[in-house]
C-alpha cells in the first residue's frame, strides 16, 4: 500500500500528544481498555524492536515505572475493589492498600477520607511523548509512509455521482477524493484514495461536518476538543523519587518531573465549568483556586510549592461515554475510525494503530477484539463508561 499521512501542524505544536504528561496504565474499567494498555506497555518496553531502524541510535522514551496511585473515598471503595479485581483477572499486576498501609508506603500522604487505595505495581508511570512522537515518524519514513503538511477540508463520495433523477439517495458510499487545503494557499489537492483514517483526535467529529458530506452519510460524531491545563511546580519538600502519579479522591492529579523537586499536575474540570477551547491560553486562578489547595490537603509539602510554569493542551472528548470510537464509519465503506479517547488516547496509540491496521489490511481484528468500541454503539445508544478518565 502507498500510505499518505496528512499533518496540519507538522510542528506539532498544538498536539495534543506533546502536551500531555505521558502516561501509561492498567488501571482501567473497561476490560478492553486494560487489554490496550497491557498490549501498549509490551510495545514501549520493546520499541526498539518495533520501531528501531538500523543505524541509528537506540529509543529511550525515558519511562519512568513510578506507577499510578488512586485514592478513594467510602463511597467508592467498593467500586474500586471491583475493578481491581477486573484487572488483576485481564493480567494486571494492582495492589490495593488500606489507609494504613498507604501510610506506611507514602508517609507525605495525609489518608483522610481515603478508604482504600490502588497502585500499580507493573508496566505503569509515564515517558516522554515527544520521543514517541518521532519514533514512529521517522519508522514510518523508513518503510515508505509519505508525509504531506495540510489540512483535509473535504470529501468526495461515489455518492455524488448518483444523481436524484436516477434513483433513490444511496444508503452507504465510498470516498473516493478527499481534498487537502494546502498551507499558505488558496488551492486544493485532490487525493484520490481506496481507504480513509481518521485519526483526527480532538477534531474528528468536526472534520466529518465540514467535510460536505450529506447527513444521511454521515451522522455526527460526538468527539470534541476540551481544553486541559497542565501546571508545573518546585517543592523542595516534597515526595521523592517513588513518587507515583497520584489520583487524589477530587480528581486532582500530579507526578513527579525529574528528581530535583519538580512536578506537573491539574485537573479535569466539571462539565459545567469548561473553559473555551478556542484557544490554549492558560486560566492560572484555577490552579490558585481548585489544584492548589486539593493538592496541598492530601500531601502538605505541597502547601509552600512554587508554580513554575503552564500549558494547556486538548483532549479529544467523547461526549457520548468518554470512549474511543474505533473501527469502520456505518455509512462510508472506507473510512476507519481512531479517535475520541478522551485522554487516553497517547498509551493506547499503539493498539489503536495496530487495531485499525489489522481491520484494513486483514478485514477483521485479529489481536484484540474491540468492537464494542466500535460506532455501533453510538447509533445503538449503548454507552460504554470508563470510569477511569482522569
Amino acid at each position: 500500500m502507498r500510505v499518505l499521512v496528512v499533518e496540519r501542524d507538522p510542528t506539532y505544536s498544538q498536539a495534543s500528544t506533546v502536551l500531555s504528561v505521558g502516561g501509561i496504565r492498567q488501571q482501567f474499567s473497561l476490560p478492553e481498555n486494560i487489554r490496550m494498555s497491557r498490549f501498549s506497555a509490551s510495545f514501549l518496553r520493546n520499541i526498539n524492536e518495533h520501531l528501531g531502524i538500523p543505524n541509528e541510535p537506540p529509543i529511550d522514551i525515558q519511562f519512568q515505572p513510578s506507577g499510578y496511585l488512586f485514592l478513594a473515598p467510602p463511597q467508592s471503595a467498593a467500586t474500586l475493589e471491583a475493578t481491581v479485581q477486573l484487572q488483576r483477572e485481564e493480567g494486571a499486576q494492582v495492589a490495593l492498600l488500606s489507609p494504613t498501609q498507604l501510610k506506611e508506603k507514602f508517609p507525605w500522604i495525609d489518608t483522610e477520607d481515603v478508604a482504600l487505595a490502588s497502585y500499580g505495581l507493573e508496566d505503569e508511570g509515564w515517558f516522554d511523548p515527544w520521543t514517541l512522537l518521532n519514533a514512529f515518524r521517522r519508522k514510518a519514513t523508513s518503510l515508505g509512509v509519505q508525509s504531506c503538511s495540510g489540512e483535509v477540508r473535504g470529501f468526495i463520495t461515489s455518492a455524488a455521482d448518483v444523481m436524484p433523477l436516477q434513483g433513490p439517495t444511496p444508503t452507504t458510499a465510498r470516498i473516493k477524493y478527499v481534498h487537502i487545503h494546502m498551507p499558505d494557499s488558496l488551492e486544493y489537492q485532490p487525493v484520490a484514495c481506496a481507504i480513509v483514517v481518521n485519526a483526527a483526535g480532538a477534531w474528528a467529529g468536526k472534520l466529518l461536518e465540514t467535510a460536505g458530506l450529506p447527513e444521511e452519510l454521515c451522522p455526527p460524531l460526538p468527539i470534541q476538543p476540551r481544553k486541559r491545563y497542565v501546571f508545573s511546580w518546585h517543592c523542595p519538600d516534597g515526595p521523592g523519587f517513588s513518587c507515583p502519579l497520584l489520583v487524589d479522591t477530587t480528581g486532582a492529579y500530579f507526578r513527579r518531573d525529574g528528581i530535583a523537586g519538580n512536578y506537573l499536575g491539574g485537573m479535569s474540570p466539571p462539565e459545567e465549568e469548561e473553559p473555551d477551547p478556542g484557544d490554549l491560553s492558560v486560566d492560572h486562578d484555577y490552579f490558585q483556586e481548585q489544584v492548589w489547595p486539593r493538592l496541598a490537603r492530601r500531601v502538605p509539602a505541597f502547601e509552600s510549592l512554587r508554580l513554575r510554569g503552564s500549558w494547556a493542551g486538548y483532549y479529544d472528548h467523547n461526549t457520548f461515554d468518554r470512549n474511543g470510537v474505533l473501527g469502520p464509519h456505518p455509512k462510508l465503506e472506507n473510512l476507519f475510525l481512531a479517535a475520541g479517547f478522551s485522554g487516553h488516547g497517547l498509551q493506547h496509540a499503539p493498539a489503536a494503530g495496530r487495531a485499525v491496521a489489522e481491520l484494513v489490511v486483514k478485514g477483521q481484528y485479529e489481536s484484540l477484539d474491540l468492537r464494542r468500541l466500535g460506532w455501533g454503539r453510538l447509533v445503538e445508544g449503548e454507552r460504554l463508561e470508563e470510569d477511569g478518565v482522569v
